[in-house]
């Protein structure tokens, strides 16, 4: 009987992650397929091995001493599931065009990644952008009163908006 392999779809995933590890945009940029999509999920889809590592590029600039670590949760055929943390201080330039804030952030998620040809084809990663936003200072703090102000406002501007569309 003839042994057969099968391909290890982890490794892609792992040697990403790895590279991310150690804020090596290059090293991401090469687990990618040319034409890979990345779609952000709370910030929008990157098209392109290119794309992807100025994303990145960005991101080790604005948290410079960013941290991750993760874990495999789930492998599947040619689909890979990677829980994550990232933890770091906004100190280093603008990110999405967020001026640096000095915030600590520590945020957690998970990437599902479709794996074709020994490279990530496609990825899409979800975190919470809404805590994320809290921890860098954008949005008020979880039951603060400038949250409650803000949601009073909200709500305050929906009737009344919705008053006029009634009319």
């Amino acid at each position: 009987m003839e042994a057969t392999t099968t391909p290890n779809f982890t490794q892609p995933a792992l040697r990403d992650f790895e590279a991310l590890s150690r804020r090596d945009s290059a090293g991401m940029q090469a687990c990618y397929a040319d034409d890979a999509v990345v779609d952000l999920v709370p910030v929008g889809v990157l098209r392109g091995a290119a794309e992807i590592k100025e994303f990145f590029d960005g991101l080790f600039a604005a948290i410079p001493d960013l941290e991750t670590t993760y874990e495999i949760a789930a492998a599947s055929d040619n689909t890979v599931a990677v829980e994550w943390r990232m933890r770091g201080t906004h100190t280093g330039g603008a990110f999405q065009d967020i001026e640096p804030t000095g915030k600590s952030v520590e945020f957690r998620g998970i990437d599902v990644m479709r794996i074709e040809n020994d490279r990530i084809a496609h990825n899409t990663a979800y975190y919470d952008a809404m805590d994320f936003s809290r921890q860098l200072g954008m949005m008020p703090a979880r039951e603060s009163g400038a949250e409650k102000a803000m949601i009073k406002a909200f709500n305050a501007s929906t009737k009344l908006r919705s008053r006029f569309a009634s009319r």
